[in-house]
């Protein structure tokens, strides 16, 4: 079974915090004998745009074919601002392609695939991106089962906190290993009956 984490940070090199806590529930994953693999958007060239081949040496139409190989679909993306990132928005724009076949009368691409949503931020705002993203995952037939949630909000996501990716998994590992566990078991029975 195949996991994909389209993971949204804005930081191409140096330590993010969503992309750590994208592979902390990676090792949750895994012990569910899922294959993960995580997508680092900012490291591709992803033209904007709402088609699926934008052409001008456009990456998208690759990742895509890996969310279509996938049956297990994550978005992991840092707030900014009360919301997701500009690089979880050009994923949006770019699947709205596959939302207009839905709308044409077609069956979604995307029907049987089990979605996922990582967040992490510094202040209040979980709640409202996840339901951005679950009325997403609605729109283009990707299942979001109950508990398959995890946002850690807390000042060591601070844009100007000096925290160490070590601290980051200690803390992690304290206090989201119940989350990360619930939700790796959701994915994988899920998932395993779609």
């Amino acid at each position: 079974m195949k996991a994909l984490i389209l993971l949204a940070t804005l930081k191409k090199e140096g330590l993010s915090n969503t992309q750590t806590l994208a592979e902390f529930l990676s090792v949750h994953l895994k012990a569910k004998r899922i294959d993960v693999e995580i997508i680092k958007l900012v490291n591709y060239n992803i033209l904007p745009g709402t088609y699926t081949n934008m052409g001008g040496g456009d990456e998208w139409p690759a990742i895509l074919r890996k969310i279509l190989a996938a049956k297990i679909i994550i978005f992991a993306t840092p707030i900014w601002w009360g919301s997701h990132s500009s690089e979880m928005q050009k994923v949006i724009e770019r699947l709205d392609n596959l939302h207009d076949e839905i709308v044409a009368g077609k069956k979604s691409k995307l029907d049987g695939k089990i979605g996922g949503i990582v967040i992490t931020g510094d202040s209040d705002g979980g709640e409202q991106l996840i339901g951005i993203i679950s009325n997403f995952f609605n729109g283009i037939g990707i299942l979001l089962p109950p508990y398959a949630t995890i946002a850690v909000l807390g000042d060591e996501h601070a844009k100007t906190a000096k925290t160490t990716r070590a601290e980051l998994m200690t803390h992690y590992k304290k206090d989201a290993t119940k989350t990360a566990k619930t939700m790796s078991e959701q994915l994988a029975n899920y998932a395993s009956k779609v």
